[in-house]
């Protein structure tokens, strides 16, 4: 004994209201740019907000601490506890291998200073590029990223 097939249900059927190739497209997500920013950090949720930005930013940014000191570099790893004392930014400086821990609670304040070495980059813009640079035979071909 046979049922209906897959494939002959009213739903794969054409006609049907639902079409797969609709229904393979999601929604694209929106990247904000905070290059340049210099947010307001009146609050502490305004501060561990910008942090999480600055953390996912892929550029540096500037810090100026509560004791006057300045530095700029790349955070590159962030602890957020429940209170600005236990909670940690890392940042790995500019123009230096040294990395510093520095605690939310010293922080005055933050500019989005650097640029941001991925801002209008995509996969498919460099597979573009490869192809191209393949089909010419110019230069070296590496999966490495470019400097």
């Amino acid at each position: 004994m046979t049922g209906p097939r897959h494939a002959d249900r009213p739903s794969h059927t054409e006609g049907s209201p639902l079409n797969p190739d609709e229904l393979e497209v999601a929604p694209g997500t929106h990247r904000e740019s905070v290059q340049g920013w210099v947010p307001e950090l009146a609050t502490e949720e305004e501060l561990r907000i910008a942090l999480e930005k600055a953390f996912d930013y892929r550029g540096d940014i500037s810090l100026t601490l509560k004791n006057g000191n300045k530095m700029e570099g790349y955070v590159f790893d962030r602890v957020a506890g429940p209170s600005l004392q236990t909670s940690f930014a890392r940042v790995l400086l500019k123009d230096s291998n040294e990395r510093k821990k520095i605690a939310y609670a010293d922080i005055a304040a933050l500019a989005f200073t650097g640029r941001d070495a991925a801002a209008g980059k995509s996969w498919e813009a460099w597979v573009k590029k490869y192809w191209e640079k393949k089909t010419t035979g110019e230069g070296q071909l590496s999966l490495q990223a470019e400097p």
